[in-house]
Order: structure tokens, then sequence, then C-alpha cells
């Protein structure tokens, strides 16, 4: 049995990158940048009136001032203005050469002979120059990026619509046990409806991966061996929950190896989830994580996604606050190192939630984070402060 962070670094050094890719920047939303993106103009491209307003010179603020020419955004000036002389200007659009300044409408007078007056001289300058945000050729994003919607605004508004990246990684899902029915079906008495797909499919989506599901594979040793090959054959990843502990039918590990896996570890000194297993194949990475929902979601979180991530190019970090505990927390088992399930309250203090055990899969719906808990430590006090990493 290995420490976690020995897991860790075995399932990260095991990476391998997927195909690059070029898609539409429309379709780029989740996806990993895999180059810098420079801009191929300056932004603003020219000076530009921030209000709606009169443009003139500053020298001219107090002086009544002769409006020659309308312009609104789109629309180029046609003159040079002038002394005592401004333009009637509209947000977003060309200020004329011979203005530095912009005056609000709000600040305004129109006098009886049909000139403007500043009634504010000492108002803001109101324009933004030519360049100041972005000169011609700087990297306006960079490579590794996870793209977010306010990139796709930068793609679009340096005409950057072929976005390199690489593929989304193929991921398969299987579950094992005669005892899992789908959801649609009525379990029986001794059966119960299979979870854990549907939470790990979700969980890839949420990753950028590309989940496929392959079905219940049944506590038959030649029928799971067909489908995790199959699965292997066909994605850059597969995982398996369930079949991994003790049991006498649970023989996936073994499984496992018959198909080419290479078993690099088969236990994790954490709970939940010291039953997990990673391997490696010549076409895919294989994680076997436990049939407990609660653990399969928390190794999913700490485990797979970090390494999907790293498969597209990006170097994700888990967002960690610093909190303090809510009330005192003790557990009894200090042999493993432990993820506590908690939520942060309105003071942003943490607090366990109501959990009791692997199997309470409705504990985590009210699941805002998990706190490691070293080896060895037996008690949280009210107050200490928690590294709470978010899930």
């Amino acid at each position: 049995m290995i420490t976690f962070d020995e897991a860790f670094e075995i399932v990260i050094n095991s990476c391998f990158e997927t195909d690059p890719e070029i898609i539409s920047f429309r379709d780029s939303l989740g996806r990993i940048l895999s180059e810098d993106v420079k801009s191929d103009i300056e932004m603003p491209p020219f000076n530009r009136s921030a209000v709606d307003g009169y443009a003139c010179n500053r020298t001219d603020l107090e002086s009544e001032l002769e409006i020659i020419e309308v312009i609104r955004a789109g629309k180029k000036p046609g003159k040079e203005v002038g002394k005592h002389q401004c333009v009637k200007i509209m947000t977003g659009a060309i200020v004329p050469t011979g203005c530095d300044i912009v005056f609000m409408v709000e600040d305004s007078k129109i006098t009886p002979s049909e000139k403007v007056i500043c009634t504010r001289p000492g108002s803001k300058i109101n324009m933004s120059f030519k360049g100041e945000d972005v000169k011609s050729g700087d990297i306006v994003l960079s490579k590794g990026k996870l793209i977010q919607p306010q990139d796709i605004a930068v793609f679009a508004s340096v005409g950057y619509t072929s976005v390199k990246t690489r593929r989304m990684p193929l991921i398969g899902i299987l579950s094992t046990g005669d005892e899992l029915v789908e959801p649609e079906k009525t379990p029986d008495v001794s059966q119960i409806r299979n979870s854990n797909a549907y939470q790990l499919l979700a969980q890839v989506k949420r990753a950028g991966g590309s989940g496929r599901y392959y079905g219940i594979a049944p506590d038959v040793e030649e029928k799971t061996f067909e489908m995790i090959r199959k699965a292997l054959n066909d994605n850059d990843m597969v995982i398996l929950t369930g079949g991994v502990s003790m049991g006498d039918f649970d023989f996936v590990p073994s499984v496992l190896k018959r198909a080419g896996v290479n078993i690099l570890f088969d236990q994790v000194n954490v709970q939940p989830g010291k039953p997990t297993t990673f391997g490696v194949h010549p076409k895919a990475v294989v994680f076997g994580l436990p049939g407990n929902p609660v653990s399969s979601f928390i190794q999913f979180e700490t485990l797979v996604r970090p390494l999907i991530y790293r498969m597209m190019g990006f170097d994700w970090k888990p967002l960690i606050q610093m909190l303090p505990m809510a009330e005192k927390y003790e557990r009894r088992t200090t042999s493993r190192a432990g993820w506590l399930p908690v939520k942060i309250t309105l003071e942003r203090e943490v607090l366990p939630v109501d959990y009791h055990g692997s199997a309470h899969l409705t504990a985590m719906p009210y699941t805002d984070g998990i706190v490691a808990i070293p080896i060895g430590k037996t008690i949280i006090e009210k107050g200490e402060i928690v590294s709470v990493r978010q899930i």
C-alpha cells in the first residue's frame, strides 16, 4: 500500500498527451489552448471615445465651441477639428485629429447660437488611446490555458478563429457487479441502482473528456475480460468501478493483467478510497475505483481529473481555501490519511457534512470541498485552520 502522494506522482508521471487538433473558436469552451495567441491589431485600434459627448482640444474647454460634425460609432471623421471647434461624438467612435479630450453630454450646455459649452472644464479625458490595451504582436492568451467564455471574446477580437488544442481524451467507463441494475429499473431486494457510472460520466465531462459508457460487467470473468478489452482498444483511458477489493468475485485486477495492463499500484493509504488500482496499457491508462460512490467520486477528483487535464496540456490546480473549523472534529481511525467532506458556512467556517461513510452518496450534493487529514491525526480543533479543496 502506498501513500496518496506516491499514487499521485505515479499517475501524473504516466501521462501522455492526446493528439493535436484544430477547432473553431466557437467550439473551444472548456478546451486547453496549445499555443500562445498573439494580437493581429492594436486595441483599441484608434483613439476612441469612452462616452457620449463632445470632442475638442482641451485648450478650448472654456470657450464656446462650434459643432462641425456628428460622429457615430463605425463612422470615420470627415473633418479635422480646429480652434474653438468640436465634434459631437458617440461612445466607441473615433476621436478625430485635433482632439485630446471628450466631455460628456451631461457636462454640456447648448447656447442660443447653437454652439456648445463645457460646464465642467475639469472633467476626465474620457478617451481610450490607440494601443493602450494591446499592441500588435502582444500575447493575449497563453499556451496551456483552460478556455473560458471571456477567452472566446479575445479570440474573436484578434481574429483567432481556428484554435490549436489537443483532442479530448476518450474515456471508457464500466461498472462491475451482479448487484447493479440501470437507473430505469426497480432493484430487487439484493440489488442497487448503478449510480457510479453516471456520476463518473458527469465528472469526465466537467474535466473536458469525452466519456463512453460500456455498461455493467457481470461477475463473470470472461465477460468482464471481453468488455475491458474492448474499452482498452477504443479509448485513451478506462475507468472501472467495483471489483477491486478482496472478495471472491473481485477479479478485476487479474482480468486487467490478462488484458495486458501493467498494474502500478492497487491500494492507496487513504480513506475513503483504499482499494484504488492504477495501471498502464500500450493504448490507455486504467483506473479501478472502489464501488462505493463517495470513494469513487473523491478518487476521481484527486487522481483522475488532474490526469485528464494533463493529457490535454493543462497543469490544473484545484482551488484551495484556508479556513477555520466551525466545530471540533474527531475520527477513530488514523492509520490512513483521510478525505473529509465539508461545507463552508456563511461565516466562512468549515463544517463537516452529515456523512456516514463511503456509501453515503446523498451527502455529496451538500459538500463544498474536502479536507485532507494526515496519517496519525485524530482531532481537528474548533478554530483550527484547514485546507479546503473545492470539488
